[in-house]
């Protein structure tokens, strides 16, 4: 169950992992922390921010951004630069790049644990208000009814 959270939580993160999560994706956190998704007819579960504000959202968040991203970097062929938002509950993640530079794009990869193959998934146009029903964070937000 996806629920909001403070953005202190998410600044928090983006400090611990050195990097920033694109404008669209924060927003989207912001009002449903978690929770599930639907790409290209693939069901993902989106892992939340680590929020500290009581015991019970600890228990729902235990499973954050920050702690996933750590365990992908220690399997074989998890590339570099990336963060882990999400998963397909096989093992197969859900991912934003940066250059190098810690900016995270705007575009998720799925990342398939097997073959170690990305491929992107959805490409959001945050800046072009003429795309803004094509982006994959307005998709997500029509289907979780947000």
């Amino acid at each position: 169950m996806a629920f909001p959270i403070e953005e202190k939580y998410i600044v928090e993160v983006l400090s611990e992992l050195n990097v920033v999560f694109p404008l669209a994706f924060k927003k989207r956190m912001l009002k449903l922390n978690g929770g599930e998704s639907i790409i290209k007819k693939q069901e993902f579960e989106l892992y939340p921010f680590f929020d500290k504000s009581d015991n019970k959202r600890i228990r729902r968040t235990c499973n954050h951004i920050a702690l996933e991203t750590k365990n992908a970097r220690e399997c074989r062929g998890f590339p570099k630069n990336t963060i882990a938002i999400g998963a397909d509950g096989s093992g197969n993640q859900i991912i934003l790049l940066h250059d190098g530079d810690g900016i995270l794009k705007d575009e998720i990869y799925f990342w398939n644990h097997e073959l170690g193959d990305i491929k992107m998934l959805a490409k959001t146009h945050i800046l072009s208000t003429e795309n803004t029903d094509n982006s994959i964070w307005q998709r997500i937000k029509a289907i979780l009814k947000i």
